[in-house]
This record gives C-alpha cells, sequence and structure tokens, in this order.
C-alpha cells in the first residue's frame, strides 16, 4: 500500500483546491497511492481532505486517515465524515503538547511514500517540514510535490 501525506499553511484559500484534486488524482492514477493522510488543524488539511473525499467517490479503494497529534483518550476525536479511520502514531504518548502537531507530521513523514505540500511562508513549521521531507526525498526515501513552487 502506498501513502501520500499533506502538508501545508493553516491559511491556504480555496483556490488551491482545483491543484490539489488535480494532483491527488495523479497520485491515485500515476502513482497507486490507495492510503492519503490527512490533519485537521487548518485551511489546506481541510482542502486536502476534500479532494481525498471527492476522488474517493472515483476510487472507493482509496482510504483517508485522519493524523491525531493528541492522545485519543485526552482529546477524543470521532471519525470525521469521509475518513476511514483515525491514527495516532505510536511513542507521541512523550511528546510535550506544545510539540504534538510537529512531531506527529515529522512521524508521518517517515512512514509515507509521497508527500502534497502547499508551502510558501519561510518562517514556519510546515516550511522546517518540507525541508525536512526534501532531505528524505534526496535519500530516495520519498516524493515530494508542492503545490506552491
Amino acid at each position: 500500500m502506498k501513502t501520500c501525506f499533506f502538508i501545508g499553511h493553516r491559511e491556504t484559500s480555496e483556490r488551491v483546491l482545483p491543484a490539489l484534486s488535480q494532483e491527488v488524482e495523479r497520485h491515485i492514477v500515476e502513482y497507486g497511492v490507495t492510503e492519503f493522510v490527512a490533519g485537521h488543524y487548518g485551511g489546506f488539511d481541510r482542502l486536502a481532505a476534500s479532494a481525498v473525499k471527492e476522488a474517493k467517490q472515483r476510487h472507493p479503494e482509496v482510504t483517508l486517515t485522519l493524523l491525531l497529534p493528541y492522545h485519543p483518550a485526552e482529546r477524543p476525536i470521532p471519525t470525521p465524515e469521509g475518513f476511514d479511520r483515525t491514527l495516532y502514531p505510536e511513542g507521541m504518548e512523550t511528546a510535550p503538547k506544545r510539540l504534538a502537531i510537529v512531531r506527529a507530521n515529522r512521524w508521518m513523514l517517515c512512514h509515507c511514500d509521497y508527500l502534497i505540500a502547499y508551502v510558501w511562508h519561510t518562517a514556519s513549521n510546515s516550511r522546517e517540514l518540507l525541508e525536512y521531507a526534501k532531505r528524505r526525498e534526496k535519500q530516495g526515501l520519498l516524493r515530494v510535490t508542492n503545490l506552491a513552487e
């Protein structure tokens, strides 16, 4: 199973949705991605989930997983409509709350095959995570697409 993760800025505009939907479709058709993982803390996460939900109508084999940065016992989150499951990364129990989202995202970058990003800010956690992903890409561990480039 090939997995694709998403990273982007909270304030991402709806104008990105067509390009994002096209990229999701390409990842399914050309790269054989069957699992997409998204967070739920901002505009880009919401748009990514929307693009995958739309694609799932054409590709019923595709799944959408919600990445949980906080332990579900502490912050219960029911699986949202259109998602197939939730994922709380192993080892996150010891992460400080203020770093939980960044650590969960970094964990996911080590456990996925593809990344679709929309990162343009120079000083942001998303930028740092994208740079980390690009280093992994140079090692042949991940394939990165940044829609903002």
